[in-house]
């Protein structure tokens, strides 16, 4: 990464250089993932589409391909559906470090009825969390071996009006598809937080970071054929809407600027400056919810407990740590 990043104002049409690095986004081939795929690809970075559609991850590097250079691009089998499938994303990266992984997949279900993933758990709490918390376990290595790694969680602005029920992560007896997203995405925000304190804690290499989008429509989106085509008549429709919110492309921002930004620290939530909506990408105070610590430290026990993480495995001082 350029020293520059370090003392040049953020540009978010001028991102510094980050040759030799790997970064892993998770859903990388749709939706905000692929922009910010796209974006860190501009970057001489090797950027790695995590997916579970290979029809659609080959569409994906096809897109950036045609809009990046020299894109180093390519993708991995990635389920986070599957938790006993993760372990071997590693060995597919075939690589000795990773700079960083972007936590962006998710599910969102807009209908009932309530599903669930191949372990078991309610299939958005169990992919969007438990799948990216035992993906992080298995990454860990490779995230400490890299000089200063970063984990960058995805979580969503719908988290902010909603509040964990520890009682029924797997929501058992409440589910509302809308309400289960929202507690899911915000389950990935306490996690992200919690790990970075977690990580500081040790003085690891790795940091945490978490980011949300704001408010991203596909009708907002600039088209990337064939992942994303945008009609004159959407694009017209949303036109009004632009004045609150933005397209999936600086949806992307925030999460690519916890990638590369030096500046970024752990301890704050980073998303779009207007209203926390739209525009490009700020730090802000971690919301009031999110700031108590022990919602975090139980929802983390919990999470080791379903998964049947060692919560060790998770924490690492320096490159030579392994996990147990």
């Amino acid at each position: 990464m350029s020293s520059a990043a370090a003392t040049s104002p953020w540009n978010v049409h001028r991102l510094p250089r980050a040759d030799g690095s790997v970064f892993l986004v998770t859903g990388g081939n749709a939706g905000i993932g692929c922009f910010v795929a796209e974006q860190l690809s501009a970057t001489g970075a090797t950027v790695v589409l995590g997916s579970r559609n290979p029809a659609k991850a080959e569409a994906a590097m096809a897109s950036i391909r045609a809009r990046v250079a020299d894109a180093h691009v390519r993708a991995v089998p990635l389920d986070l559906a599957d938790l006993s499938s993760l372990r071997s994303v590693v060995e597919s990266l075939g690589v000795e470090r990773l700079d960083a992984v972007v936590h962006n997949a998710g599910v969102a279900l807009d209908d009932p009825p309530r599903s669930t993933t191949e372990d078991g758990h309610e299939l958005m709490f169990g992919t969007n969390h438990l799948g990216h918390f035992t993906l992080t376990r298995w990454l860990m290595p490779l995230l400490s071996a890299a000089p200063s790694a970063r984990v960058v969680t995805v979580g969503s602005f719908a988290a902010k009006s909603e509040r964990l029920d520890l009682d029924d992560l797997q929501s058992r007896t409440d589910y509302r598809p809308k309400r289960t997203y929202g507690r899911s995405k915000l389950a990935q925000m306490y996690f992200g937080l919690e790990l970075d304190r977690r990580l500081r804690a040790v003085d690891s290499t790795v940091q945490s970071v978490v980011v949300h989008p704001g408010g991203a429509l596909d009708s907002l989106t600039p088209s990337r054929p064939p992942v994303h085509v945008r009609t004159t008549g959407a694009r017209l429709r949303a036109a009004p809407a632009a004045l609150l919110v933005q397209g999936k492309h600086a949806g992307a921002w925030p999460a690519v600027k916890g990638v590369l930004d030096p500046a970024v620290r752990g301890d704050r939530i980073w998303g779009p400056r207007v209203f926390g909506l739209r525009g490009e990408p700020r730090s802000e105070r971690v919301w009031n919810h999110l700031s108590d610590t022990s919602v975090a430290a139980r929802l983390w026990d919990a999470s080791c407990e379903l998964t049947g993480i060692d919560p060790a495995a998770l924490i690492t001082r320096s490159s030579s740590s392994q996990p147990r």
